[in-house]
């Protein structure tokens, strides 16, 4: 066995986090307060990702312009939602801009319209070129632009109430909202 998967296991043990889909990838923030704080809304307002505490947020990334990825991602976030409200339960959904050049607030305002993504729980930011790139890091969010595009996998964080991150998990493999 690897070294770097008996540490996996090790910290999977020791912090108690059953369901946990995969550590790999993560740069080291296990807390909503320890990732970048300073976003804009789709309206433009300035937020703090430190303002969902109490809550339990559901957290990905993606652009407003993809036509692959993205839309399944959110798909997926959509029946997650769906299947929250039937349990009673529920959770903010944050998406965070990949592109902070064209991921404004008028692109995530246009896409939530768009797509009828307009319930006050979801959460839709971008932010700097420095932030977005660090968040990405620390919750193992790997991308890279190419021409126009910006190239990624699906991958969605989940953090407690508490602020404490629970999931990390891929939306396209099956039963991966079983985790929350």
């Amino acid at each position: 066995m690897e070294l770097s998967a008996i540490y996996s296991t090790i910290l999977r043990g020791a912090l108690g986090l059953v369901g946990f889909a995969f550590l790999t990838g993560l740069g080291g923030a296990t807390r909503l307060e320890q990732l970048p704080q300073s976003w804009q809304d789709d309206e433009g307002r300035s937020v703090a990702l430190a303002a969902h505490a109490g809550h339990r947020v559901v957290l990905t990334m993606a652009y407003a312009s993809c036509h692959r990825i993205c839309p399944a991602t959110i798909g997926a976030l959509q029946r997650l939602q769906q299947s929250l409200d039937e349990r009673g339960q529920t959770a903010d959904f944050v998406i965070v801009g990949y592109d902070p050049d064209r991921d404004d607030a008028a692109a995530w305002h246009h896409y939530r319209l768009l797509h009828g993504l307009t319930r006050p729980n979801w959460f839709f930011l971008g932010g700097t070129h420095d932030d977005t790139a660090r968040l990405a890091h620390e919750l193992g969010f790997e991308f890279w632009k190419y021409d126009e595009h910006v190239m990624h996998e699906s991958r969605v964080i989940v953090f407690d109430a508490h602020g404490t991150l629970v999931v990390a998990a891929d939306p396209a493999k099956p039963g991966w909202a079983n985790a929350l």
